[in-house]
């Protein structure tokens, strides 16, 4: 969307682009036009590999040709217009793909399995939900606040929610299988095999092992499937003819029982730390920005009040959640501590910063309503509670742009915070306005809540010709 923008807005037509980027281009596009009536219903396995090769060959064609030659002297010209359908239809691409990955309660599907059939199918399987994966959809652009709103509800409802911290793991808790659980191959199955029943009748112990109950396990030496094929292949002669016949049957029973391509590390297998049952509290605030965010796109888009008032009791849910409202009983540790995780039956165990502070930062801001449209700098303060303003005057200290120390009196139903170094006071009112009070002593008045760009722009640039602002809002 931002760039398809930036685009639209540019005055050139063309643009002259090197000849081997501009063939990558046309096969990618072609690609996507001809394969686009899979849009309108859903993708096969074969189409998916159609399209997979149609887009991921010329890539690698491109990269190969580049690694090989260099870029030649060609340049190609590469019409605005072409640019422009190339996002929509990827748009459309896009879009298709969140719809497909709609689960049954109204969360997405988001780190999914691909399989290579045959040469030319490839299927699709699906890990749990994770909370990174509603994440990403909440924050695509592409739900509506109804739909937000419907995922946010399945959300709360799903193995994701953690009641004792009021907040969200990154993958559902499960029970781990216990050891004499492992490794265990069917009985049916190996007596099935002809290699399999032959080598465990010789005692040959190098790929399957009878124990003293008679139950059949791997040798314990395989780590992954590729020890199982280098081990077939080192079998003695005589048992050559079955293992090309059988290899393919007996790797399929290696993957039905470990499912290595579903091993997602530390956090399906540990326990403590980043194991079963952690929050992450980084990802918990990308949450809380990606609710604000449609909440936001709820208020501006005029959707009904009953949907906005839902979207913000998730936002201030999710925000109470965080450490930094919670007592240290609960919390683990000081709330005002950084901490990354939140292990299982625990409060905050691992010191970290991680980033979990840029997204709280950003939420703040969007609390605070400061937005700039337009160039212009506009005060929507929709999701600030009444609770934040002062229930007795006080004085507000900061430091101006010049560097000096100077204060500001905050009275009895009002707020105050810099941006850009310059105070904004917000007041409770009847009406809606922004006084704007200069270092000269001088005023401006306006109506409404939004400063022209010739304001705005002296507070972008820090000229210190402003001394603070006055804007009164009604809550």
């Amino acid at each position: 969307n931002f760039f398809e923008e930036v685009v639209e807005k540019a005055e050139t037509n063309s643009i002259e682009i090197s000849s081997e980027v501009a063939k990558m281009f046309s096969q990618i596009l072609e690609t996507l036009d001809h394969n686009s009536k899979v849009l309108s219903k859903k993708v096969s396995d074969s189409e998916r590999k159609t399209i997979l090769d149609g887009v991921g060959i010329p890539a690698s064609n491109y990269r190969e040709t580049i690694y090989k030659n260099g870029f030649s002297a060609q340049k190609t010209s590469l019409s605005k217009s072409s640019l422009l359908h190339f996002f929509a239809i990827t748009k459309n691409y896009l879009d298709h793909s969140i719809r497909a990955n709609k689960r049954d309660d109204n969360m997405y599907h988001a780190y999914n399995l691909m399989t290579v059939e045959n040469d030319n199918e490839v299927s699709i399987s699906y890990l749990s939900e994770m909370l990174e994966g509603q994440v990403a959809a909440l924050s695509s652009g592409y739900l509506s606040p109804k739909q937000a709103l419907a995922l946010l509800d399945g959300l709360k409802a799903s193995a994701l929610f953690r009641p004792d911290q009021y907040s969200y793991i990154l993958y559902p808790n499960k029970n781990l299988p216990r050891f004499t659980d492992k490794n265990n191959i069917d009985n049916q199955k190996v007596e099935k095999s002809n290699l399999l029943s032959k080598l465990v009748e010789s005692g040959n112990k190098t790929i399957v092992e009878k124990d003293v109950l008679g139950n059949y396990h791997f040798n314990g030496n395989f780590n992954n499937a590729n020890s199982v094929t280098k081990a077939l292949e080192n079998l003695p002669e005589q048992y050559q003819d079955l293992v090309s016949k059988e290899k393919e049957y007996i790797l399929d029973i290696f993957e039905d029982i470990f499912d290595h391509k579903s091993f997602t590390g530390r956090s399906g297998t540990f326990f403590g730390y980043e194991g079963l049952g952690s929050i992450y509290w980084h990802m918990v605030s990308k949450l809380l920005l990606a609710v604000q965010e449609n909440c936001l796109l709820a208020i501006n888009t005029n959707e009904d009040e009953v949907v906005i008032g839902k979207l913000l009791d998730h936002y201030y849910e999710i925000n109470a959640g965080i450490g930094v409202h919670k007592s240290p009983e609960l919390y683990g540790a000081f709330p005002t501590d950084a901490y990354s995780h939140t292990p299982a039956t625990k409060g905050a165990q691992q010191p970290g910063m991680t980033g979990q502070v840029k997204e709280d930062i950003l939420s703040r801001i969007g609390e605070l309503g400061v937005f700039v449209i337009d160039g212009n700098i506009t005060f929507k303060p929709r999701l600030l509670k009444k609770n934040e303003f002062l229930d007795t005057s006080e004085t507000f200290e900061y430091v101006t742009v010049t560097g000096n120390k100077k204060q500001l009196q905050v009275e009895e139903n009002q707020m105050c915070f810099t941006y850009c170094q310059v105070p904004v006071l917000y007041k409770i009112a009847t009406s809606e306005s922004i006084e704007i009070v200069f270092s000269n002593g001088e005023t401006q008045q306006i109506e409404g809540l939004k400063l022209n760009k010739e304001i705005s722009e002296e507070i972008f640039n820090r000229t210190n010709k402003i001394s603070h602002l006055k804007v009164s809002i009604v809550k």
